[in-house]
């Protein structure tokens, strides 16, 4: 069979080797039972709904009714400026608090778009940082330093 959605066939792709990893390393913990889940239960069966999602997409990138588009080329510095916004979130949310490192996490990751304007950065940061707050630390709440150390009192 033909690929005509290089789009659709390499996402079902990363769906399936994704799944793959997780329900792989899951099956080595306790599984339990779906009244008393062990600890590899919920990931081994997420794992599994992955792969075949995964299946799902890859078949449908080769059916005919799909239209036919080709993938120019990986964009590695887009990959590298999201995953180092990720990393950057790990390593800056003690010392500088949520809502700051927030801003920086959208802010790098923004720049990975191709249709980048600092208007829309401070948008999103704006309703993303009023969601987070909302959700993590008054809703759920979670313990997270919520401006830098140095602001503390």
């Amino acid at each position: 069979m033909k690929i005509r959605s290089h789009q659709d066939f390499w996402t079902g792709l990363l769906f399936a080797a994704t799944g793959t990893f997780f329900a792989g390393f899951a099956s080595s913990y306790s599984m339990g039972t779906a009244a008393k889940m062990g600890p590899g239960y919920f990931p081994f069966w997420i794992g599994l709904l992955q792969i075949i999602l995964g299946a799902v997409v890859i078949i449908s990138s080769m059916r005919n009714s799909t239209a036919e588009e080709r993938i120019a080329r990986f964009d590695l510095k887009s990959m590298a400026l999201v995953l180092g916004a990720v990393v950057l979130f790990g390593l800056l949310l003690k010392p500088l608090g949520l809502a700051l490192t927030l801003f920086i996490l959208i802010a790098v990751s923004s720049l990975a778009s191709h249709e980048f304007s600092w208007k829309a950065t401070v948008a999103n940061s704006v309703v993303l940082i009023s969601l987070c707050f909302a959700v993590f630390v008054w809703g759920l709440k979670l313990q997270f330093p919520l401006w830098p150390s140095f602001f503390q009192i």
